[in-house]
């Protein structure tokens, strides 16, 4: 915003979460007003990076904190924030508090828990929505903006569609038209009140071949061969462990992946199960039990040389004896027009 940009800043001194404090834009007043932070003290009054740090640190004097160490997640800090943060405490060290946030985000709430559920479903009605209503001859690119109203309706806010139409493996939008025979991927993240939900479903126009039936039924036995095994207290491992000898044995496999990763707040975040997936991290989790409240991604992707994009994605709750899906609609050959033709 101007010469800037916009900074919130939640300052918690480690055990005294009654000195808490958000420091944030000069625009967040009306919010505050309406539904008043937990915070002890608040000031949303700021409208840079800089300004709003130096709140925060003049807050940390008056407070009578003495940091030893001042943790922030790194990648969200503006270099002029975090070089007035170090200068104010030059005696304090500075260190990535990414880990340690991560773990406090990995087991969810109940009350999160249901945001998640909410975004998980948009999604999928969204999808059905979208595929009911598009006949033949709808470009990709008319697609995704469909889905994007279509989630949008729902009170989601969209982030993303992968879209592929026919054998083309792009997944971007284009003017690529989805016509009569072709299958259709759409894998889409639309986030409610903060929490992602991101599936994948499939779709045609007519009627699919045994082929077509046979690959789409191959990744649903590895979907559900995968999430079987979850529940507190079993590895992480398992659910690559239950997965992965499938994809290997696959005729397909030279073609076939699959991916588990956490999710919520941040895709892509805690339970970390593999250090092989396309987002560069450790297996910090496989070894380790998973937990009640943990939700995992679990997808598997199968890019046909000759019939297509082929792709289930899952949302995954993890239960004190077993596992919930949210979203679970939609999982095989969903014809496309229906709508339109009714």
């Amino acid at each position: 915003m101007g010469l800037s940009r916009y900074l919130p800043a939640l300052v918690y001194p480690k055990g005294a979460p009654q000195k808490a404090a958000y420091f944030g834009h000069r625009m967040e007043g009306y919010q505050r007003e309406i539904e008043p932070f937990w915070m002890s003290e608040v000031q949303t009054n700021s409208s840079g990076s800089v300004d709003v740090i130096e709140k925060a640190i003049d807050y940390i004097r008056r407070s009578g904190i003495k940091p030893r160490r001042i943790g922030a997640e790194l990648a969200f800090l503006p270099v002029d924030a975090g070089n007035a943060l170090r200068n104010a405490f030059a005696g304090s060290e500075l260190v990535d508090a990414l880990f340690v946030l991560e773990r406090l985000r990995a087991v969810k709430h109940p009350e999160e828990l249901k945001k998640l559920r909410i975004a998980s479903e948009g999604v999928i009605d969204s999808m059905m929505a979208v595929i009911a209503n598009h006949g033949p001859g709808t470009s990709k690119r008319e697609l995704v903006e469909a889905l994007r109203r279509e989630e949008t309706n729902r009170g989601l806010t969209f982030d993303y569609c992968l879209i592929t139409a026919g054998a083309n493996l792009n997944r971007a939008p284009s003017d690529v038209k989805w016509d009569k025979g072709d299958i259709l991927s759409l894998d889409s993240g639309g986030n409610f009140q903060g929490y992602i939900g991101d599936l994948c479903r499939m779709a045609i126009h007519g009627e699919p071949d045994t082929e077509l039936e046979d690959l789409l039924g191959e990744i649903e036995h590895i979907q559900r061969t995968a999430m079987k095994p979850i529940k507190a207290g079993a590895p992480g491992s398992v659910i690559y462990g239950t997965a992965e000898p499938l994809v290997q044995k696959s005729k397909h496999h030279n073609h076939m992946h699959f991916l588990a990763h956490g999710m919520g707040l941040v895709s892509h975040e805690a339970p970390r199960l593999t250090a092989t997936g396309p987002v560069p991290y450790d297996a910090y989790d496989a070894n380790r039990p998973l937990e009640a409240g943990m939700v995992v991604s679990v997808e598997t992707t199968l890019q046909h040389p000759a019939r297509g994009f082929i792709k289930l994605e899952d949302t995954v709750v993890v239960t004190d004896k077993s596992f919930e899906i949210y979203g679970e609609a939609g999982r095989g050959w969903n014809r496309g027009g229906t709508a339109a033709r009714s």
